[in-house]
């Protein structure tokens, strides 16, 4: 999450295992992955419901649309890593209220 404080848009995370098409590696393992704030278009065909609920589906149709390298749609990944992303899309989808909320101390 490195860029999360030059670029509130951007987001990072390092690949812990290679993303994969059956045999052949698509992405390899250690790979940074750039991951964009979605946009209303991006998010067509989707529910936010699916989403911040880390449906794997919904997380595969979103990813080759809003990270770079494209992780493509029905790739394999590692569960940590779909975590990962998917942790980063939960992020971009809260509003900032509630970022807020998360972030003060309770008492």
């Amino acid at each position: 999450m490195t860029e999360a404080t030059t670029n509130p848009a951007l987001r990072t995370f390092t690949l812990d295992e290679a993303v994969k098409s059956g045999d052949t590696v698509l992405i390899p393992a250690g790979t940074v992955i750039t991951v964009r704030k979605p946009g209303s278009g991006e998010l067509r065909g989707l529910t936010l419901m699916a989403l911040s609920q880390l449906d794997v589906t919904a997380l595969h149709t979103l990813a080759p649309r809003i990270t770079t390298p494209p992780i493509a749609k029905g790739a394999v990944m590692d569960p940590a890593d779909l975590m990962q992303f998917g942790g980063e899309v939960m992020d971009f989808l809260l509003p900032k209220a509630a970022k807020a909320m998360a972030d003060s101390p309770t008492t």
